[in-house]
């Protein structure tokens, strides 16, 4: 609904007062990454840059400019004339994002852009989406890494089977459905982990009963809210 593909049920979608997502004016300021990835394996990362950059009304001298610029920003520039189809999936990653930043738009719609990727890929993308969220992008974000969420996003919606459970900033859900504070202790008894708003006195209370032999105190952050609200049990989809 947000890029215009699907009609809403009920209300309307409107870009900053400019319009719908329908008008191509407005489709203009939008850069969309897909989770599948959009990018022609045939061509090389030049080529696939210069076909979505001439999509989007991009020519000449500014063409070439963009071009250069969005495959220096994923680090792509020494890979750039080699097929789409020899590159990583890191790599892929950080075509399908160039793609969808090419043309500068003002709002950016990303799809678990981390999936699937080593380490090192997953933390330069997530690096290049802060440093777009520092120039003032508009950021929408689907993830299911909560720690990527809780360390980029202003405002959080969690959602399960097609319902939005919660909706807001960080500290606002960790506030309102987050845990206390977890101790995890270990014991001549086994292992123990408490919620508490008292780690200290329950850490002289398991000292005094018990043989403590170490512990650790958990602050409540956005996974432990995400597991309260959507459940502990394991899924198939």
């Amino acid at each position: 609904m947000a890029i215009g593909l699907l009609p809403p049920d009920a209300g309307t979608i409107q870009f900053n007062g400019a319009g719908k997502p329908t008008d191509k004016s407005v489709r203009a300021r939008i850069g969309v990454a897909p989770q599948a990835l959009a990018v022609y394996e045939d061509l090389t990362g030049r080529e696939n840059l210069n076909f979505f950059g001439r999509l989007q009304g991009l020519r000449g001298a500014t063409l070439h400019d963009r071009v250069k610029w969005a495959l220096d920003f994923v680090g792509l520039t020494d890979r750039a004339n080699d097929p789409a189809s020899a590159d990583s999936g890191g790599m892929k990653r950080r075509l399908n994002m160039a793609a969808a930043i090419i043309h500068d738009p003002d709002l950016l719609l990303f799809d678990e852009p981390t999936v699937g990727v080593d380490p090192q890929s997953r933390n330069a993308i997530f690096e290049r989406i802060l440093e777009l969220k520092d120039t003032g992008k508009t950021i929408v974000y689907t993830t299911h890494y909560m720690e990527e969420a809780q360390r980029l996003c202003n405002r959080v919606g969690i959602m399960d089977h097609g319902k939005l459970l919660a909706l807001d900033t960080v500290p606002g859900l960790i506030q309102t459905h987050g845990p206390k504070q977890i101790v995890i202790a270990e014991t001549e008894q086994g292992r123990v982990e408490l919620e508490t708003d008292d780690p200290v006195a329950e850490l002289s209370q398991l000292r005094a009963s018990n043989n403590l032999k170490r512990f650790t105190v958990e602050e409540p952050n956005l996974e432990h809210v995400f597991l309260h609200l959507t459940g502990r049990h394991l899924r198939d989809q």
